[in-house]
């Protein structure tokens, strides 16, 4: 392809991470949002990045082989149809107030996320001159950060509606003027997530009548430096893989509660906290180019090792003083969480030789922790506090620090581009 022919394909798959960005940061936005239309816990509440993640871990394997089957461009589109799908769900689960409607849809969309990026780096790197493709991939992850950034803000503007009844206004109210309040806050996604799934159908259809490359995939020749051993025999590998599922956890989990946290330990309302969250989700973006800057004088395991402690530090402050000190020691994590999910893989990964692939899967498949840790966070926030749930996420961050220290002296020198 021309020059000139690359421009509209690399648009086209630039977008897509902009998309899946955006998709994945309005969770923390629905989580308290839908804990009042749908009068749930914050052990329920949390189900929602469950829905997500679970769905990334089943459905990554038949995406691959769909892909295999058909190919890149149809996985991408395919992928596409199944985000807008999940969208437009949103209208009829607003309707009937169910809460299973609402994660069946976001799971759908997830299904279709997981598409989306199993295809999508691949087809950057395909996309132009072999010498620029990190280039290309680290400015399409720009755009990922930006929609990191952009979802908060906008999500908080356009469906929290700032008013939160308490236990004792609710029971003061009459039924119908009850049911009409937790009416108005569930229809409050409806026409944000209409805008969404019209906005993903017709990059579906540009997609769709662009003509993009296929991928020729060739067996890669096997150095033989994992020197027959197996996977499950290389303790290091399997530490990173621990280290990766908390890890994913652990930031999910920041993020996704940082609302609730920001309103019960410092009074700060919910619109106003989303904005902060923009805040945090800017700094974690700003955090990548910094620890990046960082490490061309320090090692990625010793700027792994610093980030984490600090990250422990002050996660145990947010847990253990009150105020909008807190809320800024919650910011401060965001930052130091930016370079952790690539450097674990890196530092898991190095030297796996012919178990590379395998490895690689097995990895990615850890972000399930994303499931899983935020019902920890919720059932802890239920039976103490929010503010208690959040020693959660310490844990996790000191065992990143051990697997940061075991390998201090790796000879990893740069870190894997991953999303």
């Amino acid at each position: 392809m021309a020059k000139r022919q690359m421009t509209i394909p690399v648009i086209l798959v630039t977008a897509l991470f902009f998309l899946w960005g955006f998709a994945h940061n309005l969770n923390p936005i629905l989580i308290p949002h839908l804990k009042k239309a749908c009068q749930l816990s914050d052990f329920q509440s949390a189900f929602i990045d469950s829905a997500f993640f679970i769905a990334y871990f089943a459905v990554a394997l038949p995406a691959g082989y769909f892909m295999k089957r058909f190919g890149y461009k149809q996985g991408i589109v395919f992928g596409l149809l199944l985000f807008a799908v999940g969208a437009f769900l949103f209208f009829p689960a607003a309707n009937t107030r169910e809460y299973g409607f609402f994660l069946g849809a976001l799971f759908v969309i997830a299904s279709g996320l997981t598409f989306l990026e199993t295809a999508a780096n691949p087809y950057i790197n395909a996309l132009g001159n072999p010498e620029t493709a990190t280039q290309r991939l680290n400015l399409a992850q720009s755009f990922n950060g930006l929609a990191a950034t952009l979802a908060p803000f906008i999500g908080g503007q356009f469906i929290l509606s700032g008013k939160t009844l308490s236990a004792e206004d609710q029971v003061s109210m009459s039924a119908t003027d009850l049911a009409a309040y937790l009416q108005s806050e569930a229809d409050a996604v409806k026409m944000p997530y209409m805008v969404i799934g019209v906005i993903v159908l017709l990059v579906a259809i540009l997609v769709s009548r662009t003509s993009l490359p296929e991928i020729n995939e060739e067996m890669q020749v096997d150095n033989g430096s994992a020197g027959g051993k197996s996977l499950w025999q290389n303790s290091n590998f399997l530490f990173g893989v621990i280290a990766l599922f908390l890890y994913v956890g652990a930031q999910v989990g920041v993020v996704s509660f940082f609302i609730r946290f920001s309103e019960q330990v410092a009074g700060v309302q919910e619109k106003a906290a989303a904005n902060m969250l923009s805040v945090a989700l800017l700094g974690f973006m700003l955090g990548r180019f910094v620890g990046t800057f960082l490490m061309r004088y320090v090692t990625p395991a010793r700027m792994l090792a610093i980030f984490a402690l600090l990250n422990v530090v002050f996660t145990l402050i947010s847990a253990g003083v009150e105020g909008t000190f807190a809320v800024y020691a919650m910011v401060g994590v965001t930052f130091l969480m930016s370079i952790m999910f690539p450097t674990i893989f890196s530092l898991a990964i190095g030297g796996l030789g012919k178990n590379t692939k395998q490895g690689s899967s097995i990895l990615i498949m850890a972000i399930v922790g994303g499931a899983i840790v935020p019902l920890a966070m919720g059932r802890l926030s239920d039976w103490f506090s929010m503010q208690s749930a959040y020693g959660v996420p310490a844990v996790c961050f000191a065992v990143v620090l051990l697997f940061a220290l075991r390998n201090i002296n790796s000879k990893v020198t740069q870190i894997a581009v991953v999303p």
